[in-house]
């Protein structure tokens, strides 16, 4: 009998321990739940910088598709001073050999005509039209020393402009320099309306 209760008693105790934690157990699954949990938030980190280069690289693509496409050429509707029969524009405008375009109007038609700096150091005027394409109303742009014909294609290089008439050459513009001062007679301007009178055209 003392033998069978002994038994019995031990069997007791090793239960009792059976039931007790293990500390090195709990610091492992510890361990793993913290390392789980770092991949968790690496993962989501991960993923927050792929999400913003993603939109990055959109945002590039939708900005160079948009703007790629765009000339050199230079819209500019400043230092322009209008007397009574003539407009001036300060020659330093044109220093850095960018064709900058301008408009006229009178009545119900708009003249366009642009003002460059060519290659070998002259201020060119020309009208932004020709004779062969003026028909389309798309006139000219600026790429490095030539100016293109947003029609047809054909390139013509900066010392050429006031120079060469007819084709498809830009229509020359008279112009002169007094005082450091790019002048235009507004009648040499109202000689190209002849180019932007599109009141005929079906």
């Amino acid at each position: 009998m003392s033998r069978n209760k002994n038994n019995q008693t031990h069997k007791k105790s090793a239960n009792k321990k059976g039931t007790v934690q293990n500390p090195t157990h709990n610091k492992i699954a510890a361990k793993k739940a913290a390392v789980i949990g770092n991949k968790k938030r690496g993962n989501l980190h991960l993923s927050a910088i792929l999400i913003c280069a993603v939109l990055l690289a959109v945002g590039a693509f939708y900005y160079f598709f948009n703007t790629g496409k765009k000339s050199s050429v230079v819209t500019s509707q400043i230092s322009q001073d209008f007397q009574v029969n003539q407009i001036t524009y300060p020659v330093s405008l044109f220093e850095d050999g960018k064709a900058r375009h301008y408009e006229y109007k009178k009545e119900d038609v708009t003249i366009k005509y642009f003002i460059l700096k060519s290659s070998d150091g002259i201020i060119r005027a020309a009208f932004d039209a020709c004779d062969v394409c003026w028909s389309a109303g798309k006139g000219y742009y600026q790429s490095g020393d030539v100016m293109v014909c947003r029609n047809c294609g054909r390139r013509f290089p900066s010392v050429r402009v006031n120079e060469v008439k007819g084709g498809c050459n830009p229509a020359p513009l008279y112009r002169n320099i007094e005082n450091n001062k790019v002048v235009i007679k507004t009648n040499d301007i109202l000689d190209g309306k002849q180019y932007f009178d599109f009141s005929g055209k079906v």
